[in-house]
């Protein structure tokens, strides 16, 4: 059975002490500005996903930061995150090619009995941006408005509905799993190669319900073509205020937030990781991509390449052992 775990927003962001100052960074321009080769950022998710729209909302600003260099995003989901990951392990080190990373970067190695890589020892660490609060979404034909509704529903027909995510062993899916467990319910997997097309099916209601960021869904529970049940951490957010959390609902122990991180290939020189981490902090620093970060009710962070690098370790030796309580192995 799967067993409830703590990341809520507040828990992601005393993992460090304070934001990067915004200051002093109009050098990472001038570094930059002779450079014509494209900056690639890889997202190893799919397009529509919560990670793909912050990243897309600082594209004009990180390439402003670089002094004109253009900015490439290109999307490459597959395997919970491996297919674009690996991607960035085969480019250079020069400081063109780096990617955003999620949750499941620290979940693949305890899910999956082999990956291609080393998740920690063949990337650099460059910066954790910021962090992501979760919403389990039903199709709006769903009869259940509420946490305790849906409950009741999915306990009255035990394993005749289905729960969609962005893939196996993602942290969608054990978002999705943790919910089931806390409330003592059963519903069919059905694993999708990112949550774009995992939205897209709920929407149509190929399946009935998911779980997703809420800056990836934000415009469909507002239209009425998504039913939200929940936020899944300690606190509502603002552009949903009448959602309540599960902690609210009578379920404390659904409680999961995302993050999100910059990495580059292995053997990244400092001086590039330097130059990368001020753009980056410079870009999300910037007036109107904060302000959408407010909108989403996303959280910024910006940490230092020390920091992220020690994160990324914390956090993958925590899932080991919750994905160990989960029982959720893959080939």
């Amino acid at each position: 059975m799967m067993t409830t775990y703590p990341l809520a927003r507040r828990t992601l962001l005393s993992c460090f002490g304070a934001l990067m100052a915004a200051g002093a960074l109009s050098a990472v321009g001038n570094a930059n500005a002779q450079s014509s080769t494209p900056l690639r950022v890889i997202l190893p998710v799919s397009a529509g996903s919560g990670v793909d729209v912050i990243v897309r909302s600082s594209q004009v600003a990180l390439s402003k930061a670089l002094g004109g260099q253009p900015v490439v995003i290109e999307n490459l989901p597959g395997a919970g995150g491996i297919t674009g990951t690996q991607t960035l392990i085969k480019a250079a080190p020069d400081g063109n090619t780096i990617a955003i990373i999620s949750n499941n970067h620290a979940v693949n190695p305890s899910v999956f009995k082999k990956l291609p890589y080393d998740s920690l020892a063949d990337i650099t660490p460059i910066s954790i941006i910021g962090g992501s609060p979760f919403v389990l979404v039903v199709n709006p034909k769903v009869p259940a408005k509420t946490a305790k509704e849906l409950q009741a529903l999915l306990k009255s027909k035990p394993g005749e509905f289905n729960f969609g995510s962005s893939g196996n062993g993602t942290i969608i899916h054990l978002a999705g799993e943790m919910f089931m467990d806390e409330a003592g319910v059963k519903a069919r997997h059905i694993p999708y190669k990112g949550t774009g097309p995992l939205i897209t099916d709920i929407m149509a209601g190929q399946v009935e319900m998911g779980v997703a960021a809420v800056a990836a869904v934000q415009g469909q529970i507002k239209a009425g073509t998504l039913r939200p049940i929940g936020v899944m951490g300690k606190e509502r957010v603002k552009s949903l205020p009448d959602v309540p959390t599960f902690a609210e609902q009578g379920l404390p122990g659904v409680d999961v937030a995302g993050w999100f991180a910059a990495i580059g290939p292995k053997g990244m020189p400092p001086e590039k990781v330097k130059q990368m981490h001020d753009a980056l902090v410079a870009a999300f620093n910037d007036p109107e991509v904060k302000a959408g970060f407010a909108k989403r009710d996303d959280a910024l962070i910006l940490s230092s390449p020390e920091d992220a690098a020690q994160f990324l370790k914390s956090e993958q030796e925590r899932y080991a052992r919750l994905v160990q309580k989960a029982n959720v192995t893959l080939e």
